[in-house]
């Protein structure tokens, strides 16, 4: 159990992240065989993993769009630690994103016997970002229950604002972004943790970067686009 709320958190916090449609949002292309690559490093700089990304099929209706992103990502050794489809519609510009989805199957299959109901508001990103701007707070929920035990895990993201314009260079290239602040404050159980993240978002691209700290101010852990292909 503790394995699908640690994965739910990161996949919420990632995903929200680099997810919409070039119909809906100049930051981020979702054309089928859009592909992204990302690196995961400890506080220390130590690779922690890869991440990757790759639309597996988009379709256009009546103004609407549904889109599959497929998930792989592999630890620090290179052995595959998860991999799952996760579901997108885009309405005009807001992209929603079906959490459940986020779970792959086989890991549900081994928890048979649970009830989980997933719920949240989607993190929106507007087309128009400015320095100073404020942004909608975001949350999701998951409730899991097990022979009449329920436990509940909640992780709300706010303070969401824009911070500044930063030019940011990886092994994928260099893009002008906007840094995007928040809180990421998230309860499982009795336990509350805070903590605050920002966001390097390129047009056209989506995330190139993502560092979260500790309440202290240094980071804990970071993200870089290390490859991308449209």
């Amino acid at each position: 159990m503790k394995t699908i709320l640690i994965l739910l958190l990161s996949l919420f916090i990632c995903s929200s992240t680099i997810t919409a449609q070039n119909n809906c949002s100049k930051f981020y292309p979702m054309d089928k065989g859009v592909s992204m690559e990302y690196t995961n490093y400890n506080k220390k700089g130590k690779v922690q993993g890869i991440s990757s990304y790759e639309v597996v099929e988009a379709t256009n209706s009546g103004g609407t769009t549904n889109a599959t992103m497929a998930i792989n990502m592999t630890d620090g050794k290179g052995k595959n630690a998860y991999s799952t489809d996760y579901n997108l519609t885009c309405t005009g510009n807001v992209v929603t994103l079906d959490y459940e989805s986020l779970l792959p199957k086989d890991m549900m299959e081994q928890y048979g016997d649970m009830d989980i109901e997933i719920s949240g508001n989607d993190i929106e990103i507007p087309n128009n970002l400015s320095v100073g701007q404020n942004l909608k707070d975001a949350n999701v929920a998951m409730k899991i229950s097990m022979s009449g035990i329920n436990m509940n895990m909640t992780v709300d993201v706010t303070n969401r604002k824009v911070e500044k314009k930063e030019s940011v260079t990886t092994t994928a290239g260099t893009f002008d972004c906007y840094v995007l602040y928040s809180e990421n404050r998230s309860k499982m159980m009795m336990v509350n943790q805070v903590y605050p993240s920002r966001v390097w978002l390129a047009e056209g691209v989506g995330m190139v970067k993502q560092e979260t700290y500790k309440k202290n101010g240094d980071v804990m852990s970071s993200t870089l686009l290390t490859a991308h292909s449209k």
